[in-house]
């Protein structure tokens, strides 16, 4: 009888900036449900977007998840994992795409049959040949025509959506050449034994896509857990951009990381005590009757 795959969690942070609190949280409910199954834990650059990574970002996270006292087994940069990225897309029907994304919106507004959902749905105006093929060229996936369902390990939410209807042909490769988060983090999961994905809630609308993209290429596919955001006094989503406060600025300016885990862990309803360690908070996340007692919104 074969093993049963060794329990693997990540964090995988973009090296865009500094982490704020929003992104250490998340780090934090990773690391701790990796440790609490006993599992590998490894941390991912997402740095295939290379107009917005800064150089020295990399050693700041990793100086802020040591300070936090979150530990990783192994480390990758999705920039030294193209060619694995080119070797997947080789395997999909994809085609060529030359439409900017402002007439892409121009093309919705005008087919009166066109879905209007979340997000523009690409109405397929190069499936059947590139319209201008003077320009450079992205790659859409060309989706099937069936339903993908997900459900949420931790909620227990369920989010099905038809993928032409409710996505459409979606780009896996920029006609930079970079290629798509939606393409790179599939891969990266299945290739590095991903085996439970602890992620923000706002990803949770692009799972069903993720989900028939690993049954594309013959992937399984790992359990996801979407937790909440975290907000500011105004309800709003801590963001790099938006000035949220940064795990750097706090540890340079002398505050005790044992504060910080405390403040993160109070904001999820944890009665804690005002300062405690990684290691303690590990013991109180083991007595959570799941992930999160927090609901997600389910989107049809």
């Amino acid at each position: 009888m074969a093993a049963a795959p060794v329990s693997t969690g990540r964090f995988a942070p973009s090296p865009t900036g500094a982490m704020h609190l929003g992104n250490a949280r998340t780090a934090l409910l990773a690391w701790l449900h990796s440790r609490r199954a006993g599992g590998r834990h490894l941390l991912r650059f997402e740095d295939l977007d290379v107009g917005r990574v800064r150089d020295w970002a990399y050693d700041c996270t990793r100086r802020d998840l040591e300070w936090l006292g979150l530990d990783w087994d192994e480390e990758f940069t999705q920039s030294g994992r193209t060619e694995l990225y080119a070797d997947a897309l080789a395997r999909l029907d994809t085609y060529p795409c030359t439409c900017t994304r402002r007439e892409v919106l121009a093309a919705i507004q005008e087919s009166a049959g066109a879905p209007h959902g979340e997000e523009p749905v690409y109405p397929g105006t190069c499936r059947s040949g590139s319209v201008n093929p003077q320009r450079p060229a992205a790659r859409r996936w060309r989706v099937p025509d069936q339903e993908s369902y997900v459900q949420d390990a931790g909620t227990r939410a369920v989010l099905c959506q038809n993928l032409r209807r409710d996505v459409g042909d979606f780009v896996l490769q920029r006609s930079d050449g970079a290629y798509a988060y939606h393409l790179a983090v599939v891969v990266d999961d299945a290739l590095t034994g991903v085996t439970n994905v602890v992620r923000g809630a706002d990803l949770w609308t692009a799972t069903p896509r993720q989900v028939a993209l690993q049954r594309a290429l013959g992937y399984s596919t790992p359990q996801y857990f979407h937790v909440p955001l975290m907000t500011d006094y105004a309800g709003h989503r801590l963001a790099k951009r938006g000035g949220a406060p940064s795990v750097r600025d706090l540890r340079e300016g002398g505050e005790k990381p044992e504060r910080v885990l405390a403040r993160l862990g109070q904001s999820l309803g944890w009665t804690i005590p005002a300062e405690v360690t990684a290691a303690e908070l590990l013991e109180t996340f083991a007595l959570q009757p799941g992930l999160l007692p927090f609901p997600i919104t389910t989107a049809h």
